[in-house]
């Protein structure tokens, strides 16, 4: 059989491709070196750690007494096998729900190594499939640190860190991004002494300046301890943990955990696909450059997803793989990769879409700031979740809204109602005007926007 479309990865971005793909009446298959498909987003990223920051952040609740304040006393012990068993079972069920998913629609699902022969033939596992159109979508792996050997055990990657099999007396944690502070928070609540080592002056390198400074209060108030403008240049795990040598202005010190966490950030995963013999042009971090089509240099053969410049997100990946189906389809598919919102899991949440004032600035474009905080949400207020606050960004003269930053309560959620208005060009004053639901958090939202429109917030 030839297939129309073989996707090689069976990520969140090479499985919902093959799924809109066959909708649109493809003959289609995904190769995955893993049995379970779903990539590193179900596996060992997203959603088990996900998991283990709900299950970890009921435990803290009932176990710190934070739900006294409520009316509600208890004890709590931690199991942390059950734990781990809850994680396991979610990743399981959706790898099901994929694979019905799959089934449904008739995709064929192929299980190996694969590599691209010549455009329209695949080696997947020994085996030789031919196809009209090739799909890369093999995302991201964690990136080596020098000096820094990954075991898995005492030195671990995110994939590590989400199958401990106790709670560490010590977690360092190298990189403050988005992977680095959720692991942290889940370990730190559960009872883990948290160091994390950022290069640095801040915590979540890219996000807007104003988050990043709240998010280093926050969570230095929880207890986690930072060490900034440093680098780590070696660790060597031992019998009973890990010595690590931070270096500061210059200066080493050397260090002690029981587990080192390296979450520096993520490239692009290539290996083995024959790229450099089939010609198609990678750029110096090892990505696949594509044009708005997601083709790459060579005929029949495209990209999506984290192996191609652009944010390193599921969410990205899977709105990529959609359009790509759509225009192989003959429609018009597109994603706007400016408006691709980020999200960090941690307590409180951490969001943003769109600019950053600082990229603002740099642009020296005109721009009003509203900002509204949880303290002053009659919502946040009954649920005991006031830290944070809510951030726009206007366009001075047009109004039109430029980004949103939100830290607080339910802040993933609330930043698809932003990245929904900037897609349709709202201005400020048009979230304003919306009618919020009350009491309700994303009121917060409408306030900053008030604010940021010049009409002025209500409730600030």
């Amino acid at each position: 059989m030839t297939y129309d479309l073989l996707i090689i990865g069976g990520g969140p971005g090479g499985y919902v491709c093959a799924i809109r793909a066959a909708q649109l009446g493809m003959r289609v298959a995904v190769a995955d070196a893993r049995a379970r498909l779903g990539g590193t987003c179900l596996n060992v990223g997203c959603i088990p750690s996900k998991a283990l920051l709900h299950a970890s952040a009921r435990y803290e609740e009932a176990a710190g007494g934070h739900l006294a304040a409520l009316g509600v006393k208890a004890k709590a012990t931690l199991d942390l096998p059950a734990m781990m068993a809850h994680k396991d079972g979610v990743v399981q069920a959706n790898g099901q729900g994929i694979d019905f998913l799959f089934k449904k629609h008739k995709i064929a699902k192929l299980t190996g190594a694969a590599r691209i022969l010549k455009p329209g033939l695949v080696e997947v596992d020994g085996a030789q499939h031919a196809a009209e159109r090739v799909v890369i979508a093999t995302g991201s792996v964690p990136m080596d640190l020098p000096g820094v050997p990954v075991d898995e055990e005492r030195i671990v990657t995110s994939t590590g860190a989400l199958a401990l099999d106790k709670v560490p007396g010590t977690l360092a944690v190298v990189g403050a991004g988005a992977i680095g502070l959720e692991m942290g928070t889940i370990w730190h609540r559960l009872g883990a002494k948290v160091q994390v080592v950022e290069f640095t002056d801040a915590p979540l390198p890219g996000m807007d300046g104003a988050l990043r400074a709240e998010a280093r209060k926050i969570l230095e108030k929880q207890g986690i301890e930072f060490t900034f403008s440093s680098k780590v240049t070696g660790a060597k795990a031992r019998p009973k943990g890990v010595t690590f040598t931070v270096e500061t202005d210059g200066k080493a010190l050397e260090n002690k955990a029981d587990v080192l966490l390296v979450s520096v950030g993520r490239r692009a995963y290539t290996e083995g696909l024959g790229l450099a013999d089939l010609g198609v042009t990678t750029d110096a971090r090892g990505r696949v450059p594509v044009n708005d089509r997601f083709e790459t240099n060579v005929p029949g053969v495209y990209a999506i997803g984290d192996v191609t410049p652009g944010p390193m997100l599921a969410h990205r990946a899977e709105e990529d793989g959609v359009a790509l189906a759509e225009i192989l389809a003959g429609q018009a598919g597109h994603v706007d990769h400016a408006l691709v919102p980020a999200v960090v899991y941690t307590e409180p949440e951490i969001a943003g879409v769109g600019a950053t004032e600082e990229a603002l600035k740099a642009q020296a474009a005109p721009y009003r700031v509203g900002t509204f905080p949880f303290a002053a949400s009659g919502r946040a207020r009954a649920v005991a979740a006031t830290q944070g606050f809510v951030k726009v960004l206007a366009h001075a003269d047009t109004d039109r809204i430029l980004g949103v930053h939100i830290i607080g309560p339910a802040a993933g959620e609330m930043v698809a109602e932003a990245a929904l208005a900037m897609a349709m060009h709202a201005s400020a004053e048009d979230v304003a005007r919306t009618c919020h639901a009350h009491p309700t958090l994303s009121e917060a939202l409408k306030e900053a926007c008030l604010a940021a429109s010049g009409i002025g917030a209500i409730h600030a």
